[in-house]
């Protein structure tokens, strides 16, 4: 089943998925040759946005929780992609440390973490858990609802290592962005690979360097098949502080909001778009919190006052009314459906390999808003099946697995773009004159 794609203007998709299906092996050797200079993230998430003329990504997240929606038949690739990403990093590996978020209560989350468990065990690695959580002082026994559990034990720092009573690890992987910042205990690690590293976490990263990577990344390969890149990037801006309380900063959104809903609105011309464009005001950091703002949803520049005299009122509500910095992205529909609920693929992605996804739908929101909610459901629908090669010759937009294609060419765009992000970020890289 592929979820109805509703919109009056479909063509530009249609033509976007023929022109990747006909790329194929030119789209591949691309990627390889990309991956002989880049080394890949760890693992990532990354949210789709198909809006019928255009089909772009709009976050890459790269500690994804969310692995308990993937159905055990996309497990054979995830097993697969874990076994050489640890091949490649450490091939003697035989202890894996996992340090996890501090969710107690949501058995959600823990059933995420069970399935990245049964990801590795069948990678060949033993897979224990280290909490962050100050309260953990003795192995704890997380009980899940199918009956299973899963034991979270106190972290124990050597001068150079990080492990448990009597486990050591090679590798440890963090499922834990680290929004609230970087705890002394994971610095300094010289003797043990820390994936993804401390520069890719949530309150080290800026949304603004990753879509300029992807900015680079979607002109060269729109030059690869000969199309607008446009039709794959979400444009953006970028503002400094922004400080609602005493105006420092406004002048720049106000400006760059207009700008960009500027170009938008050129571009929906130059299509034929008939859909009212708008853009989206967020904090530039990962997420680590949104300085009482919340997220503005801009149609016209004129709203802009009624927005920010609410902002500022969040703000000082909140006690942090500064933002240090702000990110306008183009707003991307998403004009797809499940039933009546407004519907977003995610794709995931381990090593260089699509290993799976879901569409994430949510019915009490529009279009233009974000599905990361509560209220939010998971449903794998065309990802399910097995057949996930592209099928020469089918109707475009009636093939699950050439929109599951499509959608994972997106997803390896966006995660090259996050190996570019996290090569120009690297505090240990070597920079030659």
């Amino acid at each position: 089943m592929v979820p109805h794609l509703i919109t009056a203007l479909n063509g530009p998709i249609h033509e976007l998925e023929q022109r990747i299906l006909d790329s194929t092996p030119a789209i591949e050797r691309w990627f390889r040759l990309e991956w002989m200079e880049h080394t890949p993230p760890f693992y990532c998430a990354v949210d789709v946005r198909n809006a019928g003329f255009k089909l772009a990504p709009v976050d890459t997240n790269l500690c994804p929780d969310g692995w308990n929606n993937l159905t055990p038949d996309m497990l054979p690739l995830a097993v697969q992609a874990g076994m050489a990403a640890i091949e490649k990093i450490c091939p003697e590996a035989r202890n894996l440390l996992v340090v996890p978020e501090s969710r107690v209560d949501n058995t959600f989350y823990w059933s995420n973490i069970l399935q990245l468990k049964r990801v590795f065990h069948q990678a060949g690695l033993n897979v224990r858990f280290g909490s962050l959580d100050s309260n953990i002082t003795q192995p704890t026994v997380i009980q899940l609802p199918m009956g299973e559990s899963i034991t979270l034990e106190p972290l124990i720092r050597t001068d150079r290592r990080l492990g448990l009573k009597d486990f050591d690890p090679c590798t440890i992987l963090l499922n834990n962005d680290l929004s609230a910042g970087i705890p002394g205990i994971l610095e300094e690690l010289n003797e043990q690979y820390l994936l993804p590293p401390l520069h890719a976490s949530a309150s080290v990263r800026r949304k603004s360097r990753h879509f300029k990577a992807y900015e680079e990344v979607s002109k060269r390969f729109g030059k690869l098949l000969g199309i607008d890149p446009w039709l794959i990037n979400p444009m953006f801006s970028h503002c400094g502080e922004v400080n609602f309380a005493d105006g420092k900063g406004v002048d720049c959104l106000i400006t760059q909001v207009d700008a960009l809903l500027t170009k938008v609105k050129r571009k929906y011309k130059e299509y034929g778009i008939n859909e009212k464009p708008f853009v989206v005001v967020k904090a530039d950091g990962g997420l680590d919190g949104t300085g009482g703002m919340g997220i503005m949803t801009v149609r016209d520049v004129k709203d802009l006052d009624a927005l920010i005299a609410k902002a500022q009122e969040k703000a000082r509500s909140s006690g942090s009314p500064t933002l240090p910095e702000v990110i306008i992205q183009e707003g991307v529909l998403t004009n797809e459906r499940v039933n009546a609920a407004v519907a977003e693929p995610v794709v995931y992605m381990m090593d260089r390999y699509v290993v799976g996804g879901f569409y994430r739908i949510h019915a009490d929101r529009a279009a233009d808003e974000g599905l990361t909610a509560p209220g939010a459901r998971y449903v794998p629908l065309a990802f399910a099946d097995g057949g996930r090669l592209p099928q020469p010759g089918e109707k475009p937009g009636s093939s699950s697995p050439n929109r599951f294609y499509m959608y994972g060419v997106i997803g390896r765009l966006a995660m090259l773009a996050a190996s570019y992000e996290l090569e120009a970020t690297d505090p240990d890289a070597e920079v030659y004159d």
